[in-house]
């Protein structure tokens, strides 16, 4: 099995990547995909996909906190 990762894209979409199940509410599998993206930002039409709308009217920035030395 291929290890999952979650990228969160700058000011973007979830960028999945690995063999992972998306489900939707109700338990129903959507079709399997390598690699897909995910809307963050609620304006895609193509719900949960990113479609790409987000571009220029969608800000935000996370970043992993970093890790503090001795711990």
């Amino acid at each position: 099995m291929s290890k999952v990762q979650i990228k969160v894209n700058d000011n973007g979409s979830l960028r999945i990547t690995g063999d992972v199940e998306l489900l939707d509410g109700q338990g129903n599998a959507y079709p399997s995909k390598p690699a897909f993206s995910l809307c963050r930002c609620g304006l895609s039409s193509n719900k949960p996909y990113c479609d790409g709308t987000h571009k220029g009217q969608f800000e935000s920035q996370v970043r992993a906190p970093e890790e503090t030395a001795g711990q």
